[in-house]
């Protein structure tokens, strides 16, 4: 590696403080607006607040349309858990069969799984909603759960199929020795060894889900189902007064859940990503 000179390297530090702090200064804002009394939230812009206030948390937490902020919470949660649960299984099983076994037509089927990843998001929103709404499922959770229990993510299932194809075929060998068959090979040997794929898997999983806008606002219509992002929006009401306050401080609360699951499993999201060859 290079070594820069010292006035170079202290140059290149202060370089990277400012951008850091310049990436930082919104989240930061955000955090200094939520203790801040609304008619201070534009018109203050410093990060320390000239008046602290917490009726902005208070007002938030009790929510809107009768509808606790703890409901959207709950239900946010809800269909992460869901979500991941569903990716987890449905996407190593389909990773599995295409990294070990040796069936018919598997190039081409996987050729397949690949171009679905370059496929817009966008194009399949209509045949998907008119699908779900003749099976009854719109303003229900199922339209957004359910395709993860078919392997629909593939992105999850190719990151899945890197790692595995990096394990040593010897170990599958010494299973079938021992009298294992592809599903205890699968359940025994693979998955406790493809751990941080699975824990990069999961991480990617609820903090998409978790952020989702635009698919929760199309397929939830009550209230008391709205999610997170679905319950900040109430907050906001373009005919009459919007409670900025309140939403500032539930968007606060609404970091936590995020980022304690990123940090506490960090090691792992890193491993996932280094050992699958996704990088850069």
């Amino acid at each position: 590696m290079q070594a820069y000179p010292r006035p170079t390297a202290w140059l290149v530090h202060a370089l990277v403080m400012a951008l850091g702090i310049l990436m930082l200064y919104p989240i930061l804002w955000l955090i200094s607006s939520s203790f801040k009394p609304d008619h201070l939230i534009f018109s203050d812009l410093r990060l320390w607040p000239a008046e602290i206030t917490l009726d902005n948390y208070v007002k938030g937490w009790n929510g809107i349309s009768g509808t606790s902020f703890g409901s959207f919470l709950a239900n946010s949660m809800l269909l992460c858990l869901l979500a991941v649960l569903g990716n987890l299984v449905s996407c190593s099983m389909a990773a599995y069969a295409f990294g070990r076994l040796d069936f018919s037509l598997k190039n081409i089927w996987f050729g397949l799984m690949m171009v679905t990843i370059m496929l817009p998001h966008h194009v399949t929103i209509i045949p998907q909603y008119v699908l779900f709404h003749k099976l009854g499922w719109v303003d229900t959770f199922s339209p957004l759960t359910v395709p993860k229990l078919l392997a629909t993510d593939a992105f999850f299932i190719f990151l899945m199929v890197q790692f595995i194809r990096g394990l040593p075929r010897d170990l599958d060998e010494s299973g079938r020795i021992d009298g294992c068959g592809p599903i205890q090979i699968y359940w025994r040997i693979v998955m406790p060894l493809a751990l941080p794929a699975l824990i990069t898997t999961a991480i990617f999983t609820f903090i998409w889900t978790w952020d989702d806008f635009f698919s929760q606002l199309l397929y939830l219509n009550t209230p008391a189902k709205y999610t997170v992002p679905l319950g900040l929006r109430l907050f906001l009401d373009s005919s009459s007064q919007s409670n900025w306050g309140a939403m500032m401080a539930m968007s606060v609360v609404s970091l936590i859940p995020s980022l304690v699951i990123f940090f506490s499993l960090q090691r792992y999201f890193v491993e996932g990503i280094s050992t699958s060859g996704i990088k850069g």
